[in-house]
């Protein structure tokens, strides 16, 4: 098992072990949503996600075009996990929640039509756009 959790501690989740889907996204609400050049989310199925502690929910439209619900922690402000409207099943946890420097690396790069020129991913497929979509680098 692997938790992810708030800066504070009081929202925390228990998840299966390390996700095979782990995705950097560079689209501009990920850098509003981090502070950072971009965001990582390592995806889980709902269900395999067990979630403890009080969030506040914030839902707004992706540049894919769905909705996207990120829960935060009501006391420190820490967006811990989202569930995106084009992976209904899915709940994405921010690999920074985490906080294990082992964990694996992103294996796509998406949105990079708004990548900082100097942030670098290795390894990992590049979209332009989002990766559902196959407008691949």
């Amino acid at each position: 098992m692997i938790d992810a959790r708030c800066n504070c501690g009081a929202l925390a989740l228990s998840l299966p072990g390390p996700s095979s889907l782990v995705a950097a996204c560079h689209c501009i609400d990920c850098q509003r949503r981090t502070g950072a050049p971009f965001g990582v989310g390592a995806f889980y199925p709902a269900e395999a996600v067990t979630i403890s502690g009080a969030s506040k929910e914030y839902v707004r439209t992706a540049a894919s075009g769905g909705k996207v619900r990120n829960y935060f922690c009501p006391d420190c402000g820490s967006t811990v996990w989202w569930k995106p409207d084009n992976l209904p099943a899915m709940i994405g946890v921010a690999v920074g929640a985490i906080a294990d420097p082992n964990y694996p690396a992103p294996i796509r790069s998406a949105f990079e039509q708004s990548k900082h020129a100097w942030v670098e991913i290795t390894g990992a497929q590049h979209f332009q756009q989002s990766s559902a979509q196959k407008n691949s680098d």
